[in-house]
């Protein structure tokens, strides 16, 4: 969007008024593959006469399959070197529709798109993304990133700041630190991680602001970020660590580290060190090879782990990566079933972890209004805690309003107090002189029973 904000292209407000639909797609796993080819129909239906590019992760895997295959599509655009967009852009207005070929991934495909001016922000208000790193080294067997983005490569540290520094000055309240792999941050050029050196240096800035962390593998974890976190509480004690699975011999078969044993302990060295971390983690499930016995030891790690909050997939099996061609494939009913059953165990665990929070105050990031409730004379807002990532964890319902001079805005952080849990999300309401007794239920425990 920068490079083609550079070249003189506008973003419109609505496709009815756009030369040029952009789809942005993935390629990780097959649903959402599927996913990414059912918005190019879907939007070929709806405007029949607009120009469509499918960009993004499937086409740099697939371009010369999609373009026999998905004509629907006016043309294709990889990730290898984003610096072409602008070029196949105007190629496809004009009607040459260029698909472009897979490419190993250049080093400064990533870097390029931030010089020459600020980068259109999707996100909602007051956060943002920070990517430090493109593409992965780890090759897990069944992963499919490092086919389509490359091995790892780092940004240099004071070009983050730099953009950091500019988001800051932008009114963004929360930076989104994120990389297929963070903490291997910089071990592609040096001998060990720089997550704490850049964490260091993102300590310097000055203001109100969070840094969340995501995605760091638990075999790279950098235990020298905890006291950095411990010094500076705008870091937040937030970890997405990503373990996949507990049997030793899943994890092997995935070319990963680790067992049950050191997943706990690395859980308990993080929250003995800092009481109030919150931890998510996802688990693969299905995997060639798994057996009953080998999901036994994953139930009871996630009972033992207590994680915060869980994500689960099914395994797909992907071209070109190391499993594709492992036997013991597990049929999808059985895989789905113990995705179910992992699913079914987590919420009360989720649930329980959430309701520490209640009675705490905690800083809220107000995210968007949703109007009055009908119940009291009070709006809802939206927003998160710092033990809630965006779009994936459960949310904060806030109740208020401005007469007395909460300071509700979207994109600000305010100061709230945790009332109530109902399902996975927390109702939060602003500090105000006076507002709300102590043993008040909350207006979310109030809708949840009344409406």
């Amino acid at each position: 969007m920068s490079l083609l904000n550079n070249a003189g292209w506008t973003a419109a407000p609505a496709a009815e008024n756009a030369d040029l639909i952009i789809v942005n797609s993935c390629g990780f796993i097959e649903s959402a593959k599927q996913e990414s080819i059912n918005a190019v129909l879907l939007w070929r239906r709806l405007y029949p006469e607009k120009k469509i590019l499918l960009a993004g992760c499937l086409s740099q895997r697939y371009a010369q399959e999609l373009t026999e295959s998905l004509p629907e599509a006016d043309g294709f655009f990889g990730n290898a070197d984003l610096a072409g967009i602008a070029a196949a852009a105007a190629g496809i207005v004009n009607g040459k529709g260029p698909g472009i070929p897979a490419a190993p991934m250049k080093e400064e495909a990533h870097t390029s798109v931030l010089q020459g001016g600020r980068r259109p922000l999707l996100s909602l208000p007051g956060s943002a993304y920070v990517k430090i790193s493109e593409g992965c080294s780890n090759c897990c067997s069944f992963c499919a990133i490092p086919l389509i983005r490359g091995g790892l490569v780092s940004r240099e540290i004071p070009d983050i700041i730099t953009e950091c520094r500019d988001l800051l000055e932008r009114g963004i309240r929360e930076l989104c630190i994120i990389g297929q792999d963070i903490g291997s941050f910089g071990a592609d050029k040096y001998s060990a991680s720089r997550l704490p050196d850049f964490l260091t240096a993102i300590s310097s800035l000055k203001g109100d602001f969070w840094v969340r962390l995501l995605y760091i593998h638990p075999d790279h974890f950098p235990l020298s970020i905890l006291e950095i976190i411990e010094k500076d509480q705008r870091i937040l004690p937030y970890f997405d660590i990503p373990f996949q699975h507990a049997s030793a011999k899943m994890l092997k078969a995935m070319n990963r580290g680790g067992n049950a044993s050191k997943h706990l302990e690395l859980l308990e060295t993080i929250r003995s060190r800092i009481p109030g971390a919150v931890i998510r983690s996802t688990f693969l499930l299905g995997f060639p090879g798994e057996t009953d016995e080998d999901f036994a030891e994953l139930l009871d790690f996630q009972e033992k782990a207590r994680l915060d909050w869980l994500g689960c997939f099914t395994y797909s099996r992907e071209e070109g990566t190391a499993a594709y061609p492992a036997k013991g494939r597990v049929p999808k009913k059985v895989a789905a079933g113990r995705r179910r059953i992992i699913e079914e165990r987590q919420s009360p665990i989720t649930e329980k972890n959430m309701d520490r929070f209640v009675g705490l105050t905690l800083d809220a990031l107000i995210e968007e209004q949703m109007g009055g409730s009908g119940l009291t004379d009070e709006d809802i807002w939206l927003g998160r805690l710092y033990c809630q990532a965006p779009e994936i964890d459960g949310c904060a319902v806030i109740a208020g309003n401005d007469k007395d001079g909460a300071g509700l805005a979207a994109g600000t952080l305010v100061p709230c107090r945790v009332v109530a849990r109902c399902g996975i999300d927390l109702e939060v309401l602003p500090l105000r002189p006076g507002d709300y007794g102590s043993n008040d239920p909350g207006l979310l425990t109030k809708l949840h029973n009344g409406v």
